[in-house]
């Protein structure tokens, strides 16, 4: 980025490119429409020290001036600020212009088609506001980037007159160009629908076609490189495939959405108060960690129940007002008895979901791996030194902006918090623009990991020392809680006492509070005070009544509460009603599930709470009680007892329920993200089960010395769901997009079953099981369906292809056979291909910059770099060795020549087939341009012919197979 500076009175000179963010001054920017073609002031003009003549150098002026005027010294004109004859640099400024105008400290448009001239002599109306609604800057493409880039858009006459901003504006603005008024005062754009984000651009003009799509790349922060002459329909379809893979990328990373844990963590603690929490922002250690550059650490610890959650909620929500808006703010909510989010690899995730859902520019750090790997980046076991990697890089990426991470309960990440720890510590010495905030009980181990010192570059803020400002805080909170209380609300000195009387017993505990009011809800207004004379003050103690009380209760209801606690604290993660029901085989209760089982968690008290239909337990020091003291109540045979009923019921419920296409989608190319949930849903009760069932029958081992043996025998409970159920399950577990956790459950079992029951029939029904599901893991994962088409390439002699022979697509042949066995090759890497002599390896997966690189197999040297204008995914050498088949097109090795756009770039609109055929990727038979089957990596074409209903498949390592597809299929 080039900016202008004055160099003296009239004249401007142009600054050295600036190649880091960093380094860049505070500069204005400016928004206009351009002039007729030369009576704009060129790069060259000013470079030459011409251009002062021509109509386009009073903007100039008149930006220089404003910029003066504001107190900045630099500022930038898209129409002489970049050399557009150079295409190297165009092509970044076309894919930076959206952060420029983001970043720019002030943002003018100059509308010379509206005048803020006097209607008369003598009158002082204007007549402005009709020519602005006209006015030209409305209708042109580039434009709309620039009006939602910056922090705040003036707009100023022909005359220079300040018309007003985009806060001023917004309703005007928002009626000529229908753009929502939430988006013009920087709303995320990611908010809004990728539809809804195209529609904003439909009736604008650009005086070069493709420009009205690369004028949203910024929108929709994606990366792509300009090709003018493609034309319009291919820039579009370009800019799709782009989307759609940021769509997909940012779809596996996610876990959670830190902000929806954020809004239930508030609705369940009865909404976030700001006299509870505005104490903190007086505080004097919050300040240092606040205003001194060096101090990048705040490490906020206390007793459980003292409102640290609630504090982190009250402290996003003050700096998301009071920060600019280029700063970003992160945060992760641990949860221990939720395994999706208690680990360090799941904070981590999370806190790299929210950055790229604010600046998705920055998810090109994940795509760089994404594009080669797929979800199992986040998943597999070298996930969490690979999410490492990429968090370090955005840290150190230009770009970024100043940065705000939070991490609430640290004690409740269960795994790898040392290593969370360590990370967090080395990071945060990184850079001034980032500062973390961090909450947890005042564990030593933390404050070991932590290394706080005498620096204080990291500090830590005690709410025990800080106990006169909690406490106010908590009277506060329950000035406004006491309020809810229906039965006394018109009686004032009532009102006071009952205040009075929990603001003393309550001693700064915020989570003591919460679990009275439940209590107080449902009673008389004549037994308040007595309820509240008789509540302990102690939490411990509050507990203990709370499970007395459960004893206590009438007929089968103390054992109904106790299958419903076990249930909860042994699962790992929050259950759904009708998960619940299931597992803790509560009574049978016909159509009303939900309803009943609502009432049966209510009679549980307040141990658990229920938000969108799922069971959580209310805080975590709720469930250390319900594990320790309380467990003999809980779990009276032990804790192993109730992860055997947890796995057999889960067995019971899936062999019972699961079959064959249960979402009724009938394609076997169906893709698992257009899969809509139908209602009722026929895996809602088994959602649950489908992926945590082995890891159940793994808790039942590991902690019980008197498990059945027979379970993983022959004819056993493993055995018969296996060869019953297996291939119904994997599609399930691809419905309920787990295919990598599905994958370790396989490992897990495979290994469980060695140790414990080698010599059964069962070992080799689960190592076969294993094998399918590596080799077919993605194709399953991406369409479910294709469990059933992938037992057409699997060996003849598998176990799982024998046991569900009747589940093969009918009507559909493969030539020859498949070999006896599985081979030695557990998956197969994509995107590389050896040459068939073996002495080169090409490589597609470095094309994420554009590039194909082939190597020498045996020194590891680079042979040859061939440049490319996508990014590719497939890629194999042809029998000679002298091209290279891609899924963008043939490239030619033999001559030190690089492909030529037209052949890489060739508009690739899908063609429409009739009968058998292949789909443009070349990893999908089709049929009548349907998906039907996906294939293996080594069966995928390097030519292919089709005959009829026959196509004929020639692969890389000179190959031929056939595939028929009977007529009858149409």
């Amino acid at each position: 980025m080039r900016l202008l500076q004055f160099s003296d009175i009239s004249r401007y000179r142009l600054t050295k490119p600036y190649t880091n963010d960093k380094a860049i001054p505070p500069y204005a920017i400016l928004s206009h429409t351009w002039g007729a073609d030369g009576d704009e002031v060129t790069f060259h003009d000013l470079t030459s020290g011409n251009g002062t003549h021509k109509p386009g150098y009073d903007k100039i002026r008149f930006c220089a001036a404003q910029a003066k005027n504001d107190g900045l010294d630099y500022f930038w004109i898209d129409t002489c600020c970049i050399n557009k004859d150079n295409k190297a640099e165009l092509s970044k400024a076309i894919n930076s212009m959206f952060r420029w105008y983001r970043n720019a400290a002030r943002c003018y448009v100059y509308l010379s088609d509206v005048s803020t001239a006097k209607r008369t002599v003598d009158s002082d109306a204007c007549v402005w506001e009709g020519a602005f609604r006209r006015s030209k800057w409305f209708t042109r493409g580039w434009t709309l980037q620039e009006l939602l880039a910056p922090r705040v858009v003036e707009f100023f006459s022909r005359q220079r007159k300040h018309l007003g901003d985009t806060y001023s504006l917004r309703e005007q603005i928002h009626e000529i160009t229908s753009i929502p008024e939430a988006a013009l005062q920087g709303e995320l754009l990611s908010h809004f629908s990728v539809n809804d984000r195209l529609s904003w651009i439909e009736h604008r003009e650009t005086k070069r076609e493709e420009d009205k799509a690369y004028s949203l790349l910024g929108i929709f922060g994606v990366y792509m490189p300009p090709i003018y002459g493609e034309g319009v329909g291919r820039a579009f379809d370009r800019l799709r495939d782009e989307i759609k893979k940021l769509e997909e990328c940012t779809r596996d990373l996610h876990l959670t959405d830190p902000r929806l844990d954020k809004a239930r963590i508030e609705q369940t603690k009865g909404g976030l108060l700001e006299e509870s929490y505005h104490w903190i922002f007086q505080n004097p250690d919050f300040l240092h960690w606040r205003n001194d550059p060096q101090s990048r650490l705040l490490w906020i610890k206390g007793d459980p129940g003292k409102g640290k959650t609630m504090l982190l909620c009250g402290i996003i929500n003050e700096l998301s007002k009071s920060t600019a808006k280029t700063t970003l703010l992160s945060y992760f909510f641990s949860q221990a008895t939720d395994s999706r989010i208690n680990s360090a690899a799941a904070v981590l995730r999370g806190l790299l979901f929210m950055l790229v859902s604010q600046q998705p520019s920055l998810i090109s750090h994940l795509r760089k791996k994404h594009d080669q790997t797929g979800k199992a980046l986040f998943e597999d076991a070298n996930a969490w030194v690979v999410l490492c990697e990429i968090f370090t890089d955005i840290l150190q990426d230009s770009t970024l902006d100043n940065v705000y991470f939070f991490i609430d309960a640290l004690d409740e990440c269960v795994k790898d918090l040392e290593k969370l720890l360590a990370f967090i510590v080395q990071k945060s010495s990184l850079s001034p623009r980032v500062k973390w905030i961090l909450t947890s009980r005042n564990y030593a181990n933390i404050e070991q990991g932590l290394r706080l010192d005498s620096s204080r570059a990291r500090l830590s803020l005690e709410l025990k020392e800080n106990a006169a400002q909690v406490s106010r805080a908590v009277d506060a909170y329950i000035s406004h809680r006491v309020e809810e209380l229906e039965q006394i609300r018109h009686d004032q000195p009532l009102q006071l006492s009952v205040r009075e009387k929990m603001q003393q017993k309550a001693n700064g505990t915020f989570l003591w509070v919460s679990l009275v009011m439940k209590e107080l809800k449902d009673v008389q207004s004549w037994e308040v005070v007595q309820v509240l004379d008789e509540v302990p003050t102690e939490l411990i103690d509050v507990y203990r009544r709370m499970m007395e009380h459960i004893k206590q209760l009438k007929r089968r209801n103390p054992e109904l509460c106790r299958q419903i606690l076990s249930t909860v604290v042994a699962t790992h993660r929050p259950l759904h009603l009708q998960e619940l029901c299931v597992l803790a085989d509560l009574p049978n209760q016909g159509p009303n599930v939900e309803e009943v089982t609502t009432t049966m968690v209510q009679i549980c008290g307040s141990f658990l709470t229920l938000r969108q239909d799922y069971v959580y337990v209310v805080h975590q020091s709720a469930k250390d009680f319900l594990s320790d003291e309380a467990a003999i109540s809980v779990f009276p045979s032990g804790a192993g007892e109730v992860h055997r009923d947890l796995f057999l019921r889960s067995v019971q419920v899936m062999s019972r329920n699961l079959q064959r296409d249960i979402y009724q989608l009938r394609a076997l190319g169906y893709p698992v993200e257009q899969v809509q949930q139908p209602k009722p849903d026929p895996l809602a009760a088994l959602r649950y089960s489908c992926i945590y069932w082995i890891d159940h029958l793994c808790g039942w081992i590991s902690s019980s010395s008197t498990y059945d043996r027979g379970i993983l025998m022959s004819r056993g409970v493993v055995d018969g769901f296996m060869r019953t159920k297996y291939l119904y399950w994997l599609e399930a577990i691809s419905l309920c997009t787990s295919m990598s956790k599905g994958v370790v459950l396989m490992a897990k079992l495979e290994a469980l079953t060695e140790e414990r029951a080698a010599a059964s029939s069962t070992m080799g029904v689960v190592q076969d099981a294993r094998r399918f599901i590596m080799y077919h893991k993605s194709a399953i994962e991406n369409s479910p369906l294709q469990a059933y088409g992938a037992l057409l390439f699997s060996p003849t002699r598998s176990v799982i292809r024998a046991l569900f022979k009747d589940e093969e697509p009918r009507g559909i042949i493969i030539k020859p056979g498949m070999q006896e066995r599985w081979n030695s090759c557990l998956q197969t890497l994509e995107g590389h291909s050896f040459s068939h002599d073996s002495t080169r390896l090409a490589s597609a997966s470095a094309s994420w910059d554009r590039t194909v690189k082939v190597w020498d197999a045996r020194s590891g040297e680079c042979l040859q770099t061939v440049d490319v204008e996508e990014v590719l995914y497939h890629i194999s050498f042809d029998s000679s060795g002298k091209y290279l088949h891609t899924d963008g097109g043939v490239i030619n090795i033999s001559a030190q020549s690089t492909i030529t756009p037209a052949t890489i770039c060739a508009e690739t609109r899908t063609a429409q087939h009739q009968g058998i055929a292949l789909d443009a990727t070349r990893t999908w038979i089709t049929y009548n341009s349907q998906n039907l089957l996906r294939l293996p990596s080594e069966y995928r074409p390097s030519c292919s012919q089709v005959l009829g209903n026959v196509i004929a498949i020639g692969v890389g390592n000179g190959r031929v197979w056939l595939c028929e597809v009977e007529r009858s299929m149409s």
